[in-house]
């Protein structure tokens, strides 16, 4: 079964992860960047990254912000 999940991997603060989102997301994500709410996609994920709970996964808050913003 194929996965509808893309995966995307990002250097953190000089920490290398992937994160695996559904391409709607991604696209919500990629939308803010294109409006000005960062200069990058890495940046966005960045700052994110840096926002969140530590006990809450990356994926599952860059969802959250997808949704709410």
């Amino acid at each position: 079964m194929k996965s509808h999940l893309r995966k995307r991997s990002f250097a953190l603060n000089q920490h290398k992860t992937s994160v695996a989102l559904e391409p709607e997301f991604w696209s919500a994500l990629e939308d803010m960047v294109s409006k000005h709410w960062a200069p990058t996609l890495t940046a966005l994920v960045l700052d994110i990254d840096m926002r969140r709970d530590p006990e809450q996964p990356l994926a599952s808050a860059l969802r959250v912000f997808a949704l709410v913003s």
